[in-house]
C-alpha cells in the first residue's frame, strides 16, 4: 500500500506574512494618536480604577482596557506593547481565512486569501492600531472557522461551546461585532443546514447575545460618546458599494450553488451582512464607521482568494508550471502597487494627530510658573500620556483629575473660576488642534478660555506639528494676584 506524502501546512505562511506587515514600522516614528492615547492612559490605571471609570464612560471598550492593562503591567507602556496585540490578532485572522479557504476551495485559494487579507488597506491600517478592532476580527475569523467545522459535520459540543464563547467575547470587545451572527445565519440558509444544526446555532447565538445584552443596554447611557459621528450621506455609500461589488464578483467566480457549503456561501454573507447591518442601524442613529465592521474584510479576503484559486485551476492544464507561481506573483504585484499607501499608513501623518510630538514641544517651550489650558478638554490626553513633559505646569482649568472623576479627560471648573485662574498667570501654554482639524468652540468653558487669551494675552510662540498645536501666550499687563 503506497503512502502519500503529507502535504505541508499552509497557515504558517500567511501567519508570518501578516506578522511581518504588522511589525514593519510598528512605532510609526514613535507617534500615538488620540484614540490610542485613550487606550494608553486608561491601561495605566489600576483594574479597580478602570472598572470605576466604565460606569461613567467607555463601557463598550471595558474588556479591551482591562486586557491592555494586563499587557502594560507585564511589558510596560510603549508603542510596541500598545499595538502588538493587534498585530498578533490580525495574524490569527489571516490563519482563519487560510484554513476556511483551504477547506472550501482548495489549498491555493486558502493561501491566496490569507496573503491577500494582510494587504487589504483597511487591515493594514488597523493592524497597527492600539484599539480593539483587530481582536474582534480575529474572533470573527475563529467563530466563522468553527461554524464551517460544524457544517462539515466535524463539529462536537466543544465546537459549539467555543463558537458561543468567541462570539460573546467579541461582543464584549465591541457589541457591533454581533453583526457576524446575521452573516452566519445567511450561511445556514444558503447551505440548507439541517434542523439539528439550526437548533444548536439558535441556542448558542441566543446565549452569546444574552451575555452581551447587559453591556448593550448599559452603553446606551453613554451614547453621547458617539454623538460626533455624522449622519449617513450618499458619498458614504460609495465604499460599501465597491466592496460589495468586488465580493459579488468573487462569489460568482466561485460558482455558488444553493445547498452547497462554499467560499461564496461563507464569504459573501460575512462581507455583506455587517456592511448592510451597520448601514441599517445608522439610519436610526449615526454609527457608520468602517472600523466597527473591520471583520467584514475576512469575507472579502475569502472571496478574492477563491477567485485567485479559480484562476490558478483554469491555467493549470495548459500552463502547469506558470499556474504554480500565479498566486505568489499576483500577491507580489499587489504589494508593490500598494507600497506607497502602505508606507503612508505607517507614517505619523496617517492619523489625525500625534499626542507625543506635541508633548515634546511643550517640554521645550515651558518655563517655571507657566500654566496650561486645553481646548477642547479632550486634548488633555497629551498630558496624560506624557506627564513628565508637563511637569511644573499648572492645569488651571482642571477641578478634578481624570482618575478622581473616573473619566477620560477629567472635570473642569466653571467658566468664572477658569477665567480667574488664568488671569493669575503671566504665561499660558494652549494645547489644541491645528485649524485644519479643529472644530468650532462651543463649550462655555472653552469659550471662556478663548476670551481670556484674546483679551489679556498676546501670542509669542506658535508651533503646529502632526495635527496638534501649542501656542505660548504672555500676559499684556501684570498678572492678577490669587
Amino acid at each position: 500500500m503506497a503512502l502519500h506524502p503529507r502535504r505541508p501546512r499552509l497557515w504558517p505562511v500567511p501567519l508570518l506574512w501578516t506578522l511581518a506587515l504588522g511589525l514593519w514600522g510598528l512605532s510609526r516614528q514613535h507617534s500615538v494618536w488620540r484614540d490610542e492615547a485613550a487606550t494608553w492612559q486608561v491601561a495605566r490605571r489600576s483594574a479597580g480604577d478602570i472598572w470605576d471609570m466604565l460606569a461613567q464612560v467607555d463601557a463598550v471598550h471595558g474588556l479591551y482596557y482591562l486586557l491592555m492593562h494586563a499587557v502594560f503591567e507585564s511589558f510596560g507602556p510603549g508603542t510596541t506593547a500598545l499595538r502588538l496585540p493587534s498585530v498578533l490578532a490580525m495574524a490569527v485572522a489571516a490563519v482563519c481565512v487560510t484554513e476556511i479557504g483551504r477547506r472550501l476551495a482548495g489549498a491555493r485559494a486558502g493561501l491566496a486569501g490569507g496573503l491577500v487579507f494582510g494587504l487589504l488597506p483597511a487591515v493594514q491600517f488597523y493592524l497597527q492600531e492600539g484599539r480593539p478592532y483587530a481582536l474582534v476580527a480575529a474572533g470573527a475569523g475563529i467563530s466563522t472557522l468553527l461554524l464551517v467545522t460544524v457544517l462539515q459535520r466535524r463539529g462536537r459540543a466543544v465546537h459549539w461551546l467555543a463558537y458561543g464563547g468567541t462570539v460573546a467575547v467579541c461582543g464584549l470587545l465591541n457589541w457591533l461585532s454581533l453583526l457576524v451572527l446575521p452573516a452566519h445565519l445567511a450561511t445556514l440558509v444558503w447551505t440548507r443546514a439541517g434542523r439539528p444544526t439550526w437548533t444548536r446555532w439558535l441556542v448558542t447565538a441566543a446565549a452569546a447575545v444574552t451575555a452581551v445584552l447587559p453591556l448593550i443596554l448599559f452603553s446606551r447611557r453613554q451614547s453621547e460618546q458617539v454623538s460626533w459621528i455624522p449622519p449617513l450621506t450618499w458619498h458614504m455609500l460609495i465604499g460599501p458599494a465597491i466592496l460589495l461589488a468586488l465580493g459579488g464578483l468573487g462569489a460568482l467566480l466561485d460558482r455558488p450553488g444553493v445547498g452547497r457549503l462554499s467560499v461564496a456561501a461563507v464569504g459573501l454573507p460575512l462581507l455583506a451582512a455587517p456592511q448592510l447591518g451597520l448601514l441599517g442601524l445608522s439610519l436610526v442613529r449615526p454609527l457608520f464607521l468602517d472600523r466597527y465592521i473591520l471583520f467584514s474584510m475576512l469575507g472579502l479576503a475569502l472571496l478574492i482568494g477563491a477567485a485567485l484559486g479559480t484562476a490558478t485551476r483554469a491555467a493549470g492544464p495548459r500552463h502547469p508550471r506558470a499556474s504554480a507561481w500565479l498566486v505568489p506573483v499576483l500577491v507580489a504585484v499587489a504589494f508593490v502597487a500598494l507600497l506607497p499607501q502602505s508606507l503612508a499608513k505607517r507614517s505619523p501623518e496617517s492619523r489625525v494627530d500625534d499626542v507625543l510630538a506635541v508633548a515634546a514641544d511643550v517640554r521645550r517651550l515651558k518655563e517655571p510658573g507657566d500654566a496650561v489650558v486645553f481646548i477642547p478638554a479632550a486634548r488633555r490626553d497629551t498630558a496624560l500620556v506624557s506627564p513628565d513633559d508637563f511637569a511644573g505646569l499648572r492645569d488651571v482649568a482642571l477641578a478634578r483629575s481624570p482618575l478622581a472623576s473616573r473619566t477620560l479627560k477629567g472635570e473642569e471648573a466653571d467658566p468664572a473660576r477658569i477665567r480667574a485662574a488664568m488671569l493669575t498667570h503671566g504665561r499660558i501654554l494652549l494645547v489644541t488642534d491645528v485649524p485644519e482639524v479643529a472644530r468650532a468652540v462651543t463649550a462655555k468653558r472653552d469659550k471662556a478660555k478663548t476670551a481670556v487669551l484674546e483679551e489679556h494675552f498676546r501670542v509669542v510662540t506658535d508651533v503646529q506639528v502632526r495635527g496638534r498645536r501649542v501656542t505660548v501666550y504672555e500676559r499684556v499687563g501684570p498678572a492678577e494676584e490669587t
